[in-house]
């Protein structure tokens, strides 16, 4: 928009005829949002005797047109509707002069404009193979034509008409119509001067009357919550991460370390900033030696209580703690501290807030059409169209998105078993089998090996990991093999079973004995990741130490050595905020981790500085043992040194690098000192040394150890296992 050139001369004598006036049925349609064509009535079109040009500008006193340093002021037509011929033999370069009560505007006539999305977009757009989406569709600032603006897309195939309405309109969109661009249900509209920082929705008129408005789908930004407006943006962010990128993919992640952090970023300090994060994170990360931090959903959702897990704007990362700029900012902050960062990606349901995606245009859209398929029966959500083309682009996409626009290194997808089973917390007659009579979601299947297959090759190096709880065969397995394609998955059975082991009294542990054992059965089945994550910790579940029977000196005891087995146990492993440090009390997203318990002033060297200072030694440790990570997916890595020693309650085991070199893993999980205990184990090692032991008086245990190498007799060590506790050995070398 421009002030008024005060030089031009003010238009005299009488008005240029006006236009033929539009068919009453076009006028109808324009004026209440239901045109599909807009372009094709307003701007400047040839016609006998000139050039016709029409403007609506509601609440407008007066509009006229400039071209050619001269001013044609328009005739109204009513409504907001302004019209006159000129005596032009073509259609010149022109801006409308608008006059309203408080003054005037220049501005460009957004009807003048051609399409601003190509046909490539639009064909791929129809085949739901554009992979870059985001690129096509939303609001995009641009230079068009040789005039700045933003173009306004969106896909709403079962509209009448749709409309732009802003800030900038006061939030009605009478004055700009958008026109369809055919088969492809897409709507555009180009409208100069409007840039970053504008506020937008797309009001829709459905097929059935109905007018909304609705955020847009493909919003790179958005409002605060609880605002819900979509905001234009562009990024201006320069990334320091190339080293980074490059050497990520050398080390394919299930023969690499990886150890990983999981934290909910408005929680983990209240009130921080991803920029204020950004100071203080990837330094605590690093300093306690995770590979990794897992974010929970950082996409706009509009309730804080669901921690993300309802998302509204998928291309959107929340505006309650800065702008998308602001994100790429703390993503390369960590990666220039050698953290890599994976995403909680929520493709499996959305919301049904009716500014959002449900019932976009009016109709299912996103969801399913039949409502015994469309609505989740677990959380009052809408589940996705997977059988539909647009709809498995849109999420695609949107994976793509997050790996190529913010550098994320990998994505862990929520609820995949949701998505993979028809009759996934439905009972008979609420669900339709498939084609073939069985349970399993086709559709589903299709979009998650195409999901992955497309981030995979569009974006090497990073890593695609499901949350996955029941048997299916093949979740990390290749998809030109079958599979689902994922690197890696959860292993719910392994957190399942050695929880429900730990939460038991010592005395009862040996009639539970093979829950710690169990899940060797099937270690290899899967490329597995140890999961201790915000679901164990919430909802009456209790924080990881509370779970532990005893004491309080027991139930840090028990915390301590259940975190070395699980180091030490074949798969990757993560571990949700606060546990690090034994907090006591559940996880809340109100107020975060007790940080407050490493507070030297309430004694928690011993108590809850202690075992934060063990997860540091056993991320140390386990990054500079290549035995505990490089064969994690290969049977031959692993060897059970004692697996039955039910009444002892211990667990033995050797983990194996590529070259053969051992580690040792004894835990313990009775309260009694077992002193000389038989261990058998490989005669090549001559010796053995405690490397790590979580009943050390540095991590608040009662320091029971054995402080000088132990000697191989025969096949067989002699040693002394701490009460509760886990110790690691390794060759001992002179």
């Amino acid at each position: 928009m421009a002030l008024r050139d005060t030089s031009l001369p003010e238009p005299s004598g009488p008005l240029p005829p006006t236009a033929a006036p539009l068919d009453p049925a076009d006028r109808e349609r324009l004026l209440s949002g239901a045109h599909h064509d807009p372009h094709a009535l307003l701007g400047a079109h040839p016609v006998p005797g000139g050039i016709a040009f029409r403007a609506l500008r509601p609440f407008a006193r007066a509009v006229s047109v400039v071209a050619d340093g001269q001013r044609n002021r328009l005739t109204s037509d009513g409504d907001g509707l302004f019209s006159a011929v000129l005596p032009l033999d073509e259609i010149p370069s022109y801006t409308l002069l608008v006059t309203y009560e408080d003054g005037e505007n220049e501005v460009h006539d957004p009807y003048r404009f051609l399409p601003a999305l190509d046909d490539l977009d639009l064909h791929l757009i129809r085949e739901g193979r554009h992979e870059q989406l985001w690129q096509a569709l939303g609001a995009e600032p641009m230079t068009h034509q040789s005039v700045t603006g933003t173009r306004f897309t969106v896909w709403a195939p079962n509209a009448q008409g749709v409309r732009v309405a802003g800030d900038f309109t006061c939030w009605d969109g009478t004055a700009f119509p958008m026109r369809s661009l055919g088969s492809s249900g897409v709507w555009e509209l180009f409208l100069p001067g409007i840039g970053e920082g504008a506020r937008y929705k797309f009001e829709i008129t459905s097929r059935y009357g109905g007018r909304f408005l609705k955020a847009d789908p493909m919003a790179r930004r958005t409002e605060v919550p609880p605002d819900t407006a979509s905001v234009v943006t562009a990024s201006a962010y320069e990334w320091g991460d190339a080293e980074w990128l490059r050497r990520r993919g050398d080390v394919p992640v299930h023969v690499a370390p990886f150890s990983v952090y999981e934290v909910h970023l408005p929680s983990w300090r209240p009130g921080l900033t991803y920029r204020q994060l950004a100071e203080q994170l990837p330094a605590y990360v690093a300093d306690l030696g995770f590979t990794h931090v897992e974010l929970m959903p950082v996409a706009e959702h509009p309730f804080g209580g669901s921690w993300g897990y309802q998302v509204t704007s998928y291309y959107a990362p929340t505006a309650r703690l800065g702008t998308p700029d602001d994100f790429k900012y703390l993503v390369d902050a960590l990666h220039r501290a050698g953290i890599g960062v994976i995403m909680d990606w929520v493709p499996a349901h959305f919301p049904k807030d009716d500014w959002a995606l449900a019932r976009f245009d009016g109709d299912p859209l996103y969801e399913p059409g039949d409502e015994r398929r469309a609505e989740h029966p677990d959380w009052g959500t809408y589940e996705f169209d997977y059988g539909r083309t647009e709809v498995r682009n849109f999420l695609v996409a949107n994976a793509v998105y997050w790996c190529e626009e913010f550098h994320i290194d990998g994505l862990r997808v929520d609820a995949v078993a949701s998505m993979l089973y028809l009759d996934y917390s439905r009972d008979s007659g609420q669900w339709t089998p498939n084609v073939y009579g069985g349970r399993e979601d086709l559709n589903a299947v299709a979009f998650l090996r195409e999901m992955n297959a497309t981030v995979y090759r569009r974006a090497p190096g990073v890593v695609m990991i499901a949350e996955e709880s029941t048997a299916w065969d093949g979740v990390t397995r290749p998809t030109d093999s079958g599979g689902l394609g994922f690197g890696l998955k959860w292993n719910m059975g392994w957190m399942h079973d050695s929880l429900g082991y730990i939460q038991h009294e010592p005395v009862h542990r040996k009639h539970h004995h093979n829950e710690m054992t169990f899940s060797m059965v099937y270690a290899y089945s899967e490329n597995y990741v140890l999961p201790i994550s915000h679901d164990e910790v919430v909802h009456g579940k209790q924080a990881l130490v509370s779970k532990m029977p005893g004491d309080w000196w027991q139930q840090r005891a028990n915390h301590r050595a259940y975190l070395g087995f699980m180091w030490a146990h074949p798969g990757k492993q993560l571990l949700f905020m606060g546990q690090e440090f034994a907090q006591g009390a559940e996880w809340s997203e109100a107020h975060g981790p007790d940080w407050w318990l490493l507070d030297p002033a309430y004694g928690a060297e011993a108590d809850h500085r202690g075992v934060r200072d063990l997860v540091r030694d056993l991320n140390t440790i386990y990054r500079a043992t290549p035995a505990l990570w490089q064969r994690d997916t290969e049977p031959a890595g692993f060897q059970w040194v004692v697996g039955d020693a039910t009444e002892d309650n211990v667990f033995a085991f050797l983990r194996y690098d590529a070259e053969g070199a051992p580690l040792l893993s004894v835990s313990n999980f009775s309260p009694v000192v077992r002193h000389d205990y038989r261990l058998g184990v490989p005669d090549s090692v001559p010796a053995w040394q405690e490397t790590l032991n979580t009943d050390s008086s540095d991590y608040g245990g009662s320091d029971v150890t054995n402080p000088d190498p132990v000697k191989t007799e025969g096949q067989s060590i002699r040693i002394t296992l701490p009460p509760l506790a886990t110790v690691w050995w390794t060759p001992y070398i002179v």
